[in-house]
């Protein structure tokens, strides 16, 4: 059975997309919400002095502006209504999920199915009302005292509409998300964060190259960061792909007067089984402090300085901070959402599957823990590769504008799962259609043999 879904999925062709209507809609779909995101990241908010923060952002676009502009699309460089981006709705998703794993009750909740879910969906929707507001006050603030407000305007309209409108976007990019994930393709919050990378990348590029037509960028550099970017990307679809196979076998069973013979199978766990979300945690709570810094008149404010000058992009404690937080992740996402050891154990004894040399329930989930811990190593150690050493260099390599490892690492992951996801729709679609003909040959079968007996 499983060579013929392999067999099918391999003979899958995209000229099926024409045929499949349903999953042609969910793709205009996802298409226009992101339009609608995109334009909406070209909307200014209402007093901000553009010309002001234009410049200023062109001074910090290869360390925080670039990191910041590039999880907001530009829309922070532009101050538009979605400058907070979806970073509050992720840093409350990380605190509810961290609650729901340390506090009984939250704990309950995940358990009570479809209610308990829409339970700590609402949590995570208060938890970024209440953290999008505090980002959005901060920033306010540090934007009224460092001069990038209309002079004309009073401090409490600004604070208070700059605080509504920030939020309301926030809010509005939240229900793009859900709304993607349920009608369109993909991860609708990866998916925005793929989108605001991708926007980024043409402008980066003229930068990158005019520079070095200009000859302030040396064409050794310009070689070492093309090929940097190329085995990156290499290094993680190969990584993204790797699989550790725990080999299942289902024992012999009787159905009625018939014994069929005993299967094998094997369980696939990937080396990175949380995918791109660690990353995404982890520049969620490093972008907090330091964009609020950033506006905060760190010229004056020895706190904020000093916060940018030992947790900005490449300083050492940044990227220590950043590596504990991507394999704490990792190693939390993967055991509580993505790889739960106790359930698969106890899928496979309901299914009377068993490992070899190894005792179904609890020695099963004990061993499949030990598996995933020892994988995790590589995976974790990857991840925090893949974030950092690109950073690292583009630092030594003095490029002048930002370049990141988790930006590369969103854009191929995301990828890769959005064409998964449209090749299963693909794949779904022609069982259908094989399921449609058997049930049309199977009547003209009994039509034809109706036939055949009258005759007779």
């Amino acid at each position: 059975m499983a060579s013929q879904i392999e067999q099918m999925a391999s003979n899958t062709s995209w000229g099926a997309l024409a045929k499949a209507t349903d999953l042609r809609q969910r793709i205009f779909f996802t298409l226009g919400l992101l339009i609608v995101y995109r334009l909406g990241t070209f909307i200014p908010v209402p007093g901000i002095d553009g010309t002001a923060l234009r410049d200023f952002m062109e001074t910090v676009s290869s360390s925080l502006g670039g990191m910041v502009s590039m999880f907001t699309g530009g829309a922070l460089g532009r101050m538009g209504i979605f400058a907070l981006g979806i970073m509050p709705y992720i840093s409350a998703s990380i605190i509810v999920q961290l609650l729901g794993s340390m506090v009984p009750a939250m704990e309950q909740l995940k358990k009570e199915g479809e209610q308990g879910r829409k339970k700590l969906n609402q949590y995570t929707r208060y938890g970024t009302v209440f953290l999008a507001t505090l980002q959005a006050y901060g920033l306010s603030v540090g934007l009224y005292s460092e001069g990038f407000v209309q002079a004309e305007l009073p401090y409490l309209f600004f604070i208070s509409t700059c605080v509504i409108t920030l939020v309301g976007g926030t809010m509005f990019l939240m229900w793009l998300g859900e709304q993607i994930t349920a009608r369109g393709i993909g991860n609708g919050i990866s998916l925005i964060i793929f989108v605001g990378i991708i926007a980024e990348i043409p402008a980066a590029l003229a930068q990158f190259f005019t520079q070095g037509r200009s000859g302030a960028i040396s064409p050794a550099v310009i070689l070492i960061a093309m090929v940097m970017v190329v085995v990156t990307i290499a290094f993680v679809v190969f990584m993204e792909r790797a699989l550790r196979k725990i080999r299942i076998e289902y024992p012999r069973r009787q159905v009625g007067m018939k014994v069929y013979d005993g299967q094998s199978s094997v369980l696939p766990i990937k080396v990175n089984p949380a995918g791109v979300i660690p990353a995404i945690f982890a520049s969620s709570l490093l972008l907090l402090p330091t964009t609020i810094a950033a506006f905060s008149g760190q010229q004056t404010n020895p706190i904020m300085s000093t916060i940018l000058a030992y947790f900005g992009p490449g300083q050492p404690l940044y990227l220590l901070f950043f590596t504990a937080m991507i394999v704490f992740f990792a190693y939390f996402y993967t055991f509580n959402v993505s790889f739960k050891p106790d359930e698969v154990a106890e899928n496979l004894k309901n299914q009377n599957g068993f490992v070899p040399g190894i005792r179904p329930g609890d020695k099963t989930a004990a061993y499949l823990e030990y598996v995933v811990n020892r994988i995790l190593v590589l995976g974790a150690g990857y991840l925090a590769a893949v974030c950092l050493l690109p950073e690292i260099l583009r630092a030594q390599l003095a490029i002048p504008f930002y370049f990141g490892g988790t930006s590369v690492l969103i854009v191929v992951a995301v990828t890769m799962d959005t064409i998964q996801q449209v090749q299963n729709h693909l794949l779904a679609h022609q069982y259908e259609g094989l399921l449609e003909k058997s049930q049309l040959r199977g009547k003209g079968k009994k039509r034809g043999s109706t036939r055949g007996s009258a005759r007779r």
